[in-house]
């Protein structure tokens, strides 16, 4: 789906017994989506909008705006959501796991918002599982993408910004808040540019899309005839970067090398299995995965650590919405917290 609003069927059977499927929620700094998926990781029907300006009754109810045309798709109303599998959602982060609460990074209209409260006032539903958006990603990788059969495993999105997500011992890990695995807000350069958070050298601050588009624009590539490029379009950038505009490899090459810094000191902490690198921005392909693996050559310097290990995910725009429907279907490996709320 792209980010306008949209709504799509599969060929996959309606929920004739709506107790088989979960309601599945992806909340992002450009879009809000909501899905119907299968026990086995289809998505039956979904809906998606742009995630609006404004304040937070206003993002809200454009979340409702995506959640009510997925089950009318499927011919469930609003109220019937009591007769599903469960409800996941899946957050741009930081969040508050317990408390129910949120406050993106990304979505400056939300914080401290109580999305738990209001989802189970306006449904009626109770047993709302939350979820990072990049621990959903990493979920969903481990469920049915590129990471299947690995035990130990960390799941990025590199996107408006940038997450992460945890498998460890072949079960997801959240800590004590629910934000385990948030490598964007892990700083790779302490004399680097602030980051949104309010920490400097920070990982999304030289790596996600909207940071490589504004590099790349403060160092003069050049967009449309006459005008520098968009500071949100990290794809121009990219496409550049393929017809070998020099600002614009430089760009990937800045942002690529951080990530594979990261990603070396995440897998040399954790000895994990495999990283997979997924979202917007990893669509770009070999102009960010070469300086991604450059990067982690660099870095990961000890043995157990040193061979190659980093893919891209499989999963693409859909990764959020399946690793949100996991929790629901799979919470003994996806949820293992789960009895706390």
């Amino acid at each position: 789906m792209s980010a306008q609003s949209s709504t799509r069927t599969r060929e996959v059977p309606a929920p004739q017994d709506p107790a088989g499927f979960a309601l599945a929620i992806d909340i992002g700094g450009t879009k809000l989506a909501a899905a119907l998926v299968s026990a086995q990781g289809e998505i039956v029907a979904g809906h998606r909008v742009p995630t609006p300006d404004g304040d937070g009754e206003a993002l809200f109810r454009a979340l409702c705006d995506a959640i009510d045309p997925a089950l009318h798709a499927v011919g469930l109303e609003p109220e019937e959501i009591g007769g599903l599998a469960g409800v996941g959602v899946a957050t741009a982060a930081p969040m508050d796991r317990d408390a129910g609460t949120v406050s993106p990074v990304n979505i400056p209209g939300w914080r401290n918002f109580p999305l738990r409260d209001r989802l189970m006032d306006r449904y009626e539903i109770t047993g709302i599982r939350m979820i990072g958006d990049a621990v959903a990603v990493a979920v969903a990788e481990h469920w049915r993408g590129a990471a299947q059969g690995r035990r130990n495993v960390l799941g990025m999105v590199v996107s408006t910004g940038v997450g992460g997500g945890l498998i460890i011992d072949g079960k997801a890990v959240e800590g004590t808040t629910g934000n385990a695995g948030h490598i964007g807000h892990v700083s790779v350069d302490p004399y680097g540019p602030e980051c949104v958070c309010g920490g400097r050298g920070c990982l999304e601050a030289i790596a996600s899309g909207r940071s490589i588009a504004r590099w790349a624009a403060q160092h003069g590539m050049a967009g449309a005839p006459g005008q520098a490029v968009d500071e949100r379009d990290a794809g121009a950038v990219a496409a550049a970067a393929r017809r070998g505009d020099p600002v614009a490899l430089a760009t990937f090459r800045r942002a690529g090398e951080a990530i594979g810094m990261a990603v070396a000191g995440a897998v040399t902490l954790l000895d994990l299995d495999v990283v997979v690198i997924g979202g917007g921005v990893a669509q770009a392909g070999r102009v960010l995965f070469d300086p991604i693996d450059d990067g982690y050559a660099r870095y990961a310097a000890l043995g157990y650590s040193s061979s190659p290990r980093v893919v891209p995910a499989v999963l693409g725009g859909d990764a959020g919405i399946v690793g949100a429907a996991a929790v629901v279907h799979r919470p003994e490996i996806y949820r293992p917290g789960s009895h706390r709320g």
